[in-house]
């Protein structure tokens, strides 16, 4: 019998970890005899080689229908178009992406007409037997309008949590309340809940008002084939970073946001390319949640306490897309700043080869419902340095004394205790390797792929029954 067909809807273009989530399953999933194939819908913006592009970022293997917005992005308001840009779960100024609460019901009934031309269009819905929608959006009205009996199961990934977080301690958004009413409805008529982590699963019941024990688990997970814990040897290490930094180089400033604007020369990356270097990765959009600064500034700390080189590469921050203040601004301000460098914003595929030439993963996120680069470095041997708080501590490791410490935990927004762990992470090879031995024993047996995938294909089974 041919594979059964889950449609999976990500309003999102490719920038975040739901992308990934969707990448991999949509990849991973059983298929063959009572097995299940995967249609995806998704955002898309920019050319063909650009990481924020559906089809090269799923691939020729993944039935994709993609919605394009370049044309919204350029319009006097994006999220008004046709189709219209996906609005954000965050709010940063002069964005195109307008956070979701502060559209009224004109502009909501738009995107939900929008979703239903989406999802109606001929040959989406065929063959259909259940919607796995990511996020809580308009897609979920737009979906129940057009095939209201098919099975649905709702993903949440965080970022619409904290969003609702925010709604119930008073942020001042004319039309937040209407949002979390209409996510709360979106997730009770839901066939089934599904969330990243234990906490991520009680943070939804509470703000969702669902039971308790309605929510299930279904984690992230790495594809053990691409993060294979292959280390870069120092020469292929100075390659990478002298390819990436100088020859092809993607960063970017507030003052001049062109991808490539920031570019190193060799003796400014001498730090770097000491074959004895312990380098500190950041990776991330330069969200305020993600707290790049704060590194920035904890690394400067740690760098004095150390008395010798301690490069800090921060990877991620899409072009032109960041909260607060920036990581640039930081760094200028630091008197390590010269040991700071920015890469920008690079591809997912590239990111095995990132970790395989850095030594500690440094992402101070106070708000992770989950976290799936702490588990990319773990696969990759690569010990985390994560706040305590939320998703992290549900699978790290962190205390000195036990012998399954995986990475280390510290208070969030500690800059202090932050500077101390990298301090203990750089200073001592010996425990690095302990914890990111242990890391990857843990990935390899809990947190892969192709033994979540069927996880999700059972749940696909129990809603949408018998063949």
């Amino acid at each position: 019998m041919p594979a059964r067909t889950a449609l999976h809807v990500l309003v999102f273009f490719p920038r975040g970890g739901s992308a990934q989530v969707v990448r991999y399953l949509a990849r991973h999933l059983p298929r063959g005899d009572d097995g299940w194939r995967a249609r995806v819908v998704a955002g898309s913006l920019g050319a063909p080689g650009e990481p924020t592009h559906a089809a090269g970022f799923f691939g020729e293997d993944v039935e994709l229908v993609a919605v394009p917005y370049d044309d919204a992005v350029r319009a006097p308001d994006p999220v008004m178009a046709s189709p219209p840009m996906h609005p954000s779960y965050e709010e940063r100024p002069g964005a195109p992406d307008r956070v979701f609460a502060s559209l009224d019901d004109a502009a909501y009934g738009h995107h939900v007409a929008a979703w239903r031309g989406i999802l109606g269009a001929p040959g989406v819905l065929d063959g259909v037997e259940v919607a796995h929608l990511h996020h809580l959006t308009p897609a979920h009205e737009a979906l129940v309008r057009l095939a209201p009996g098919l099975p649905v199961v709702t993903h949440l990934h965080g970022t619409e949590l904290a969003m609702l977080q925010r709604i119930e301690a008073g942020a001042p958004w004319a039309h937040g309340p209407a949002w979390a009413e209409r996510m709360r409805r979106w997730a009770a008529r839901s066939s089934r809940v599904v969330a990243s982590s234990t906490a991520a699963v009680r943070l939804a019941e509470e703000l969702l008002g669902m039971a308790p024990g309605s929510v299930g688990m279904v984690p992230n997970g790495v594809d053990p084939a691409i993060f294979d814990g292959a280390r870069a040897a120092p020469g292929e290490r100075a390659a990478v970073w002298r390819r990436w930094l100088a020859d092809d180089p993607r960063g970017w400033t507030p003052e001049d946001r062109r991808p490539g604007a920031v570019r190193y020369d060799e003796a400014r990356l001498a730090p770097l390319l000491d074959p004895d270097a312990v380098v500190v990765l950041f990776v991330g959009r330069f969200t305020a949640v993600k707290r790049a600064p704060l590194l920035v500034r904890a690394h400067a700390r740690a760098r004095a306490c150390l008395g010798r080189p301690l490069p800090l590469v921060l990877w991620g921050g899409s072009p032109g897309e960041w909260e607060g203040e920036h990581p640039a601004h930081a760094a200028a301000a630091s008197p390590a700043g010269h040991e700071v460098f920015f890469t920008g914003w690079r591809g997912h595929h590239e990111l095995a080869r990132a970790l395989a030439c850095a030594d500690v993963l440094a992402v101070p996120s106070v708000a992770e419902k989950f976290g799936q680069v702490y588990l990319e470095a773990m696969a990759m041997g690569v010990p985390p340095i994560a706040c305590d708080a939320e998703g992290p501590p549900t699978f790290i490791e962190g205390r000195a004394d036990a012998p399954a410490r995986a990475g280390w935990l510290v208070a969030p927004d500690d800059e202090e205790a932050l500077a101390a762990a990298l301090v203990a992470a750089a200073g001592d090879p010996a425990e690095r390797a302990l914890r990111g031995a242990n890391g990857r024993r843990l990935v390899a047996a809990r947190y892969t792929w192709p033994a979540i995938a069927p996880r999700v294909a059972a749940i696909y089974d129990e809603v949408a029954g018998p063949v």
